[in-house]
């Protein structure tokens, strides 16, 4: 199977995306976390669900991207 310059793309660009939330979810462990307890916050489950709600957002816009660039090639 070849790979083309668009499903490269559009992979690299999912990847990154992804990445960025995995990152989010580090920094809300490290920031909000209970110490030695499991679990987060109060404040930290908000901070939780606005990350939630950021992703899907920001893979709504990936894929307007990603659609725009391939109706343009």
């Amino acid at each position: 199977m070849d790979i083309d310059a668009e499903l490269r793309r559009q992979v690299a660009v999912s990847l990154l995306a992804a990445a960025v939330f995995v990152a989010g979810l580090v920094a809300l462990g490290t920031t909000f976390g209970n110490g030695s307890e499991a679990g987060l916050s109060a404040s930290g489950s908000l901070a939780l669900v606005g990350l939630l709600a950021g992703f899907v957002l920001l893979m709504a816009g990936v894929g307007a991207y990603l659609i725009r660039v391939s109706d343009e090639g």
